[in-house]
């Protein structure tokens, strides 16, 4: 054997121990009563919602494209791979956001009020953040061992952690017992 396909061979062995780490890691926090998982909706072209928009009429919201389908299934195809294996899925009542939390295929999703976009009402920040701030605490105090993802929108995102992030990207939030963000990592849409 050459060295050089020892040397491949032991940078290749390095990757996948690395990989494999950080993989344990990731689903480790989430196992914890320490760290949620925020997560923007899945690819639905345009901004907003087109006027005169019902909550109880998918036809008439904002939705995922074909893409943004797609997407969602990839991003839990991503989390599986990082060893979430179990998960509560909580969502904003919205279509878009229901979709991609479905196309995650964690089982049942709930909806979450504290979830719902204030895009149209930004006067209501303060108020839902506190009310996501709560539901947090709540949620991580029960969840036993699951990861705890929240799919919600930008605006929710924006002012829990006070950062703007693409559709399907992602939020790992360390919270404090209250369900205040300590600190965060952003992950890209896989």
């Amino acid at each position: 054997m050459s060295i050089n396909r020892l040397l491949q061979g032991f940078v290749a062995l390095l990757v996948l121990c690395h990989t494999n780490t950080f993989a344990s890691e990731f689903a480790d926090k989430l196992q914890t009563g320490h760290y949620v998982l925020l997560m923007r909706h899945a690819y639905a072209p345009g901004v907003g919602d087109p006027p005169g928009y019902s909550l109880d009429k998918c036809d008439t919201q904002r939705v995922l494209n074909h893409e943004g389908i797609q997407q969602a299934a990839r991003i839990g195809d991503w989390l599986r791979a990082q060893g979430v294996s179990s998960a509560i899925v909580l969502s904003s009542i919205w279509c878009r956001c229901q979709k991609t939390a479905e196309e995650l295929k964690y089982g049942p999703v709930q909806i979450e009020p504290a979830l719902a976009s204030f895009f149209d009402e930004p006067l209501k920040a303060k108020k839902l953040n506190q009310q996501l701030q709560q539901r947090i605490a709540n949620a991580l105090a029960n969840k036993k061992n699951q990861a705890l993802i929240l799919v919600t929108h930008h605006v929710n995102i924006r002012e829990f952690v006070g950062k703007d992030i693409g559709s399907g990207d992602m939020i790992l939030a360390q919270v404090n017992a209250k369900g205040q963000m300590i600190s965060f990592r952003h992950y890209p849409s896989p």
